[in-house]
């Protein structure tokens, strides 16, 4: 394995016979303080759902990962990890042109390690996605 991009802190995993993976790290090696973050679902810091739309639901839930992030001294390029869990793939995969845009516009160009599960229910009924992360702060 080879490093295709690296921070000071964090490493991108990238085989070189393999191809390039489009949104997302196949591995990050990282060194830092390590921070977990609960399930994030798209209402904002009332708890409260201001769209039931996907696309505005994402870019909420990332919002709120970036701004959890914030507190513990990380910006969007220390998260390492986003677990994705979505009601319908369909609205992932029919909608990846404005995914991409509202990701870019909250997380940047940075695309950590990420898995995408349909899952049956959340436990908000509104919600429409749920978004797990992992970031590593640098020290």
């Amino acid at each position: 394995m080879h490093e295709s991009q690296m921070s000071r802190s964090h490493q991108f995993l990238h085989p070189r016979t393999w191809k390039r993976p489009n949104g997302y790290a196949n591995g990050i090696v990282a060194e830092g303080r390590i921070v977990f973050l609960a399930g994030q679902v798209g209402w904002n810091a009332e708890l409260k759902f201001e769209s039931d739309d996907f696309v505005a639901q994402v870019r909420q839930a990332l919002a709120n990962i970036v701004e959890l992030v914030a507190e513990a001294g990380g910006k969007p390029e220390h998260i390492t990890r986003l677990t994705w869990f979505v009601l319908d793939k369909h609205d992932y995969l029919s909608r990846l042109g404005e995914l991409g845009e509202a990701y870019r516009g909250v997380m940047g160009r940075h695309f950590p390690a990420m898995t995408l599960v349909q899952v049956g229910a959340l436990v908000e009924d509104r919600a429409k996605v749920e978004i797990e992360a992992i970031a590593v702060v640098p020290k």
